[in-house]
């Protein structure tokens, strides 16, 4: 008995993944899609969105192909219906009095009336809510025969026409527009749905996540044959781990004391429970708690019930989580939470477990002491950096937008693999931005399709996490809030067992966006009150009511706070010279691309970046023409939003302006790409943007790294950004197809734990050669300093032994005069340094390459590097400079498959170097079979390219 208990149970808390008893999946029916009226009628499916019906009944072409993200709009301009009998549910649903059924949608996108049985259950427009609805009295008299379940979309586009035409609709100023404009602030839906400069806009709708069918007994109905059937419904489930606080003023927490277990569930009965208890385990650490009593349940099944449980475990039992570059990496327990009751006398339970961790969290941003300013040579001002386990570390990392244009067809293995991919490039955090979606906990969690949360458990990734608020202003009337208060209630309960989980920031972008307006308008401050009412006051409320194991930040870009005990956001009260808050560099003009006096002075940089273009293959991916080949061909021009249209437009017709970014920095800073064959010259161009975006992100991130050691104490810097949402222009480091760009495999060198970099100024000609460590303790190794000419010829080497204290800098040259710093009788376009180090850090040995060029590489003279590319067993693959210098050697792996290049000695990825004669380099290319499809490539299909390919085939 206790055992179908525990099925149920589970059933109940993972129903993607169950059908048992009571539980009825909605995925099993057979589904209409219509349109508003009536001339498409296909098959539909759930979860799924109107996109990917149409494209599966063979209405639409590939929405990512060419430029269907035009040619498809006439979607977004319809409204979309889904239809389903119900009658494999009711012919088998024998209702018996006092039973009742849930219906549950674990997402719906956005807009939608539904109906069940010819009668009304809920108009919905919130795409990050659950819902659960009581329909026992629906289907127990349906109209007219009617067994339909029917879930009619309206286009969202519309929608918020709609609702800005309202005369009482307010106007906001400084909103970013995209592609669809003026309306994304009025509706609960991932903003870049409506465009973004990176990103397509598609408008998807349809019933996104699983949906489901719930049988509940009551004690009318009861017998002790029908113990087997469902009993209790678990809703949600907050797991909470956090120690107290043991200063209020800066929120830090007290690391010797017990840790807090808080769990809470939300269940509904239709039966009164009466003296519950609930149990806690930790199986790997012989834990289990005694029975906690917790509160009642009514037997309600219209409203969830709350029942909390509270449970310390002692300091110093569990091992603590840390990111997998740190201490001892991620360490994971299983937590079993049983809900024991009795019924009929009979000892029932409902069980699950979730893995979860035990670590601190916190984000400093109180005033530095006047001991650390005097004796640290800290720039006055607050903090602003994340301490992990009581320790503050350097956070390293990109942000991450949404996988797909379409949430429904997201897989974990897609996400698995761009997360690893940020792993493998020496990330420890990830930035989930505020203009996508809540990311899933894990595939089987609250409908969650595919694992993310879960992942970066395991991984040792922190997930800085956004409520979904991006660049713009919102209104506050009593609508939007009760609409986004169970929305961010729901989300912040998922999330706090994941020991990733950083912080909850209230939105993007938004705080400059409000200064701003406050200063340039009239009525400005009547837009910073609405800022304050819902970004201080009212998120903070929901959120650290919610939540007491992670910080909450008013904006991902911040100003910081004048106090966090009451919390109030400082704005613009600073102290001149002082440095506080946050920071976000973006700089377009390529030439000064690595000017240091550009670069911000900020205690952490959370968004930098420049965008450039998809490999060749991934174009091959969605070009259907010979002509689209080009750079600036009409397709693929396109596809660059950067900067954004603002309206319904196309193409872009501000796209000649990013292209031009992206055309400035090849010419400024590499050969510009010009070949007799026009396909190798298209693909030149698409490597030259690459290889200029990772010299540009590795420069800042050497700077910002630079920074722990200097007065601004920088200890954060994440790049913009991460994966793509499609075949196109973007800042991103992985392509959509899961293909490293050159600027992941140059994160990988740059985010290394110990660097070696160069910080030239050309003014003074001065030339600051530095090892950085982002290591606990002090680092010691070598570090040798080569000249080189482009023939490859040795010209001079120096060698430094170095210390480096922990989080700091060590200083192994400076010199001043470029006649002092070349090697003698050389010019600035003839010669470069590589810079080696090897390092003893947390007892293994680091090492890490990197390059100063004196001159633009547009301006060298380059030697025909004459590249051997020797095939081994196991996809190797050992390069030869048998002429000169091969400046960023690059191999590609061929279209179809999707992997990473590793150098077979340190077993580190690489690609994207320079290629010494003399110097030969061994890869070895490491297959995603799961991704690629092509299993197993031909060796010969690999191709290697360096920047001397620009100019010659």
């Amino acid at each position: 008995m206790v055992l179908a208990a525990l099925l149920r149970g589970l059933a109940a808390a993972c129903l993607p993944a169950l059908v048992l008893g009571g539980t009825f999946d909605l995925s099993g029916l057979s589904w209409t899609l219509k349109n508003a009226n009536g001339t498409i009628a296909i098959p539909g499916s759930v979860p799924s969105q109107a996109h990917l019906d149409l494209l599966k009944a063979g209405i639409i072409s590939e929405p990512l192909l060419g430029i269907n993200d035009d040619l498809q709009r006439w979607i977004v301009n319809d409204n979309w219906t889904y239809t389903a009998d119900l009658t494999p549910f009711t012919s088998t649903y024998a209702h018996t009095p006092g039973e009742r059924v849930l219906l549950v949608f674990y997402g719906l996108d956005t807009i939608a009336n539904i109906t069940l049985a010819g009668h009304p259950v809920a108009w919905v427009n919130n795409q990050f809510r659950q819902y659960v609805f009581d329909v026992t009295g629906i289907l127990v008299s349906p109209q007219s025969g009617n067994n339909n379940l029917t879930v009619a979309f309206e286009s969202a586009w519309y929608y918020g026409l709609n609702v800005t035409a309202r005369p009482d609709a307010e106007y906001f100023p400084n909103t970013a527009n995209f592609e669809y404009p003026g309306v994304r602030q009025w509706i609960r839906k991932i903003d870049d749905d409506f465009g973004w400069d990176w990103g397509p806009a598609f408008v998807p709708t349809g019933i996104f996540k699983p949906a489901y069918l719930v049988t509940l007994l009551d004690p009318t109905s009861l017998t002790t044959a029908s113990l087997g059937e469902d009993l209790v419904f678990l809703e949600e489930s907050s797991i909470d781990i956090f120690k107290p606080i043991s200063d209020p003023f800066t929120l830090t927490y007290d690391e010797s004391a017990p840790w807090n277990v808080n769990v809470s569930l939300s269940l509904r009965s239709a039966l009164p429970i009466f003296r519950p208890t609930v149990t806690l385990a930790i199986p790997e650490l012989n834990l289990t708690s005694y029975p906690i009593p917790v509160q009642s349940l009514p037997g309600d099944t219209l409203n969830p019930s709350w029942v909390t449980a509270l449970w310390t475990v002692p300091e110093g039992l569990p091992q603590r989580w840390y990111t997998h570059d740190l201490a001892t990496g991620p360490k994971l327990y299983n937590l079993t939470v049983t809900f024991d009751f009795h019924i009929l006398d009979f000892p029932l339970s409902i069980s699950f477990t979730r893995a979860t961790g035990f670590r601190t969290i916190r984000l400093a941003q109180t005033a530095y002491t006047e001991q650390e300013v005097a004796e640290r040579g800290i720039t006055p001002g607050d903090q602003w950096h994340f301490e992990i386990n009581g320790v503050p570390f350097y956070s390293k990392g990109t942000n991450i937008i949404p996988f797909d244009p379409f949430y429904s067809r997201i897989t974990t293995e897609q996400v698995e693999w761009v997360l690893q991919a940020a792993v493998l490039s020496g990330q420890n955090m990830l930035r989930v931005w505020g203009g996508g979606m809540y990311q899933p906990s894990s595939s089987d969690v609250s409908g969650g399709l595919y694992s993310f949360y879960s992942l970066c458990d395991e991984l040792g990734i922190l997930a800085w996490s956004e409520l979904i608020f991006s660049d713009s202003l919102y209104p506050i009337n009593p609508f939007l809030l009760e609409n986004v208060e169970p929305e961010v209630r729901q989300n912040v309960r998922r999330v706090n067992v994941h020991p990733s989980n950083a912080q909850w920031a209230g939105g993007n972008e938004i705080e400059g966006i409000v200064l701003q307006t406050n200063t340039s308008l009239a009525n400005g401050t009547h837009y910073l009150n609405e800022f304050v009412t819902l970004f201080q006051d009212y998120l903070y409320g929901i959120v650290s009511s919610e939540s007491q194991s992670v910080p909450y930040t008013d904006c991902s870009t911040t100003h910081g706070v004048l106090s966090l005990d009451p919390y109030v956001l400082r704005f613009l009260n600073a102290t001149p010279g002082y440095i506080y808050g946050n920071s976000e560099r973006y700089n377009y003009d390529a030439s000064q691309a690595f000017n240091l006096s550009t670069f911000p002075v900020s205690r952490f940089v959370n968004e930098f970046g420049f965008h450039s273009m998809p490999s060749f293959y991934s174009w091959e991916e969605v070009l259907e023409n010979p002509e689209d080949f080009n750079f600036n061909s009409t397709v693929v021009m396109s596809r660059d939003h950067h900067p954004p249209a603002g309206s319904l437009a196309f193409p872009n017709p501000n796209a000649p302006q990013g292209q031009y970014q992206m055309t400035s920095g090849v010419e400024l800073w590499l050969p510009t790409p010009g070949t007799s064959d026009s396909n190798q010259t298209f693909a030149q161009w698409a490597y030259s943007t690459q290889i200029f975006q990772s010299m540009t992100m590795a420069a800042q991130i050497a700077w910002y790294r630079r920074g722990a050691g200097a007065g601004e104490n920088n200890l954060g810097s994440l790049v913009w950004q991460l994966n793509d949402i499609w075949q196109g222009v973007s800042w991103s480091a992985v392509e959509y197809s899961g293909r490293w760009k050159v600027l992941n495999y140059e994160l990988a060198n740059v985010y290394s734990p110990v660097i070696v970099s160069s910080f030239w100024t050309p003014e003074n000609e001065t030339l600051e050669i530095l090892v950085t460590s982002d290591r606990w303790s002090d680092v010691t190794g070598t570090a040798q300093l080569t000249w080189y000419d482009w023939s490859g010829k040795e010209l001079d080497t120096m060698t430094h032994e170095f210390t480096v204290p922990s989080l700091n800098n060590s200083i192994l040259m400076t010199q001043t005069g470029l006649d002092t710093i070349l090697p003698a009788g050389s010019q600035a376009t003839d010669v470069f340094m590589l810079m080696n180090l090897t390092a003893q850090a947390d007892n293994q040995t680091v090492t890490n390459e990197q390059y100063f060029t004196p001159a633009s590489l547009a301006n060298t003279s380059l030697v025909d590097p004459a590249i051997s590319m020797t095939a081994g067993s196991n996809y190797t693959f050992t390069l030869s400079a048998k002429g000169g210098v091969a400046p960023w050697t690059w191999l590609d792996h061929p279209s179809g498959t999707v992997g990473y290049f590793v150098d077979t000695t340190t077993g580190l990825p690489t690609n994207g170097f320079y290629l010494i004669p003399g110097i030969d380099r061994t890869v070895q290319f490491l297959l995603n079979p799961a991704l690629s499809k092509v299993s197993s490539p031909s060796s010969a299909d690999f191709v290697v390219r360096s920047i001397w390919n620009n100019t010659h085939v």
